[in-house]
């Protein structure tokens, strides 16, 4: 259950940011990266201002990545069938 849960999670995050940058999440006033990754579509932001959203974008990846790996290791730590 707590492995599922690292992974369910992780999708969420993802989730909430796919969510929010559609514009069908979190709205505006309210702090989402989703949202932050939203306000970089222009083509000058994208290419003249990076620190608008690669710090959101690398924070994503951050996250749910780290999020994998302690689901993993909960599993490999977890598993009666591991050898020791």
């Amino acid at each position: 259950m707590l492995v599922y849960a690292t992974s369910v999670f992780a999708l969420s995050i993802l989730d909430e940011a796919a969510l929010s940058f559609l514009g069908m999440g979190v709205q505006p006033p309210m702090p989402s990266l989703g949202n932050m990754l939203n306000g970089a579509q222009s083509l000058s932001i994208l290419t003249g201002k990076p620190w608008l959203w690669v710090p959101a974008g690398m924070a994503i990846i951050l996250l749910v990545v780290c999020i994998n790996f302690v689901g993993d290791a909960l599993r490999d730590a977890f598993d009666p069938r591991n050898e020791i």
